[in-house]
């Protein structure tokens, strides 16, 4: 598979890790999974991120996660290696790497107060890393990192194998205004920009510069659809298909509620056999099932309505 470049753009869809009610992965779901988000047309999959409960699997789990995925995945396949010292990253990274990985991305630390500590964090990943492509991820709303677009444009500059922002800030249009600003007038590289926080503000992103959308949501063909026309230039199109499903999506942000959700969904959709998340996580309430079969209902007749 080839290696993620500064020219990536589309759907990277941030996959979930599938459980069984006991906690074990599921490994058939796995599987699933890899096909279902392949069937929708996403460009690429993004495995262990903070929504693939990488944190609640052990080093040797996630290695398998990642054998397993990129054994079945048609398309690149983008792996989080976030530690908490550079030497885990680095091990982590190199085994994806050679299991066949397109790059890999990594969060700031939260003990990242200053622009300089920024700069020289990600000077650092890119110095171990050496020739393996990065992204990085940009999510203030967790990490309590924020890193300023000069920040960011300097990084550029001075890291060549980082080639692609995750860009989750919020609000965070004025930023990608920013970097798509200093690139246009030749002052850093053009590198890809792919948008997170579920997808929620992805038309505005794309009017803005962005390249696609890296995230997670129940339904990736949304996301698809309107990378897909907002790239073939009918704007309108797109936002009639965001329209639709922005209910759901929107529910799907609330903080320690949404994969659950998210879960519940792919679950219904037959993608994975629990919707299950390894404790500590949330499960929804009776109430909570129904709201979201309510916003089920409801995106189908508007999906009907629009022709989709």
């Amino acid at each position: 598979m080839p290696l993620l470049t500064e020219d990536a753009k589309g759907v990277y869809v941030i996959a979930v890790t599938p459980f069984l009610d006991n906690g074990e992965i599921d490994w058939t779901s796995v599987d699933r999974m890899v096909d279902f988000y392949q069937e929708k047309g996403v460009t690429g999959l993004t495995i262990l991120g903070q929504l693939g409960e990488a944190p609640k699997m052990t080093s040797d789990e996630s290695k398998a996660i990642a054998r397993r995925v990129l054994a079945r995945a048609k398309v690149p396949v983008i792996v989080g290696v976030t530690a908490p010292g550079l030497a885990a990253m680095r091990e982590l990274a190199d085994t994806v790497m050679e299991m066949g990985a397109a790059g890999v991305m990594v969060a700031p630390p939260w003990t990242t107060r200053t622009d300089d500590q920024a700069y020289a964090f990600y000077a650092s990943v890119g110095e171990a890393l050496g020739t393996t492509p990065f992204v990085l991820q940009d999510y203030p709303l967790t990490t309590n990192v924020t890193i300023a677009p000069k920040v960011i444009d300097r990084i550029v500059r001075e890291v060549p194998n980082c080639v692609m922002l995750k860009h989750e800030d919020w609000p965070g249009l004025g930023k990608i205004s920013a970097l798509r600003a200093s690139s246009d007038k030749g002052e850093t590289r053009r590198i890809s920009i792919l948008c997170g926080n579920g997808g929620l503000f992805l038309p505005e992103e794309m009017g803005r510069g962005a390249d696609g959308a890296m995230t997670g949501f129940c339904y990736p063909e949304m996301m698809v659809g309107v990378v897909e026309n907002y790239a073939r230039g009918d704007v309108e199109r797109a936002h009639d298909i965001f329209d639709a499903y922005l209910p759901l999506a929107r529910y799907e942000q609330q903080q320690g509620l949404g994969l659950a959700a998210r879960k519940y969904v792919l679950a219904k959709r037959g993608v994975i056999s629990s919707a299950a998340l390894r404790k500590p996580g949330a499960s929804l309430s009776k109430l909570d099932i129904v709201d979201v079969e309510r916003l089920l209902a409801r995106q189908t007749k508007r999906l009907a309505e629009i022709g989709a």
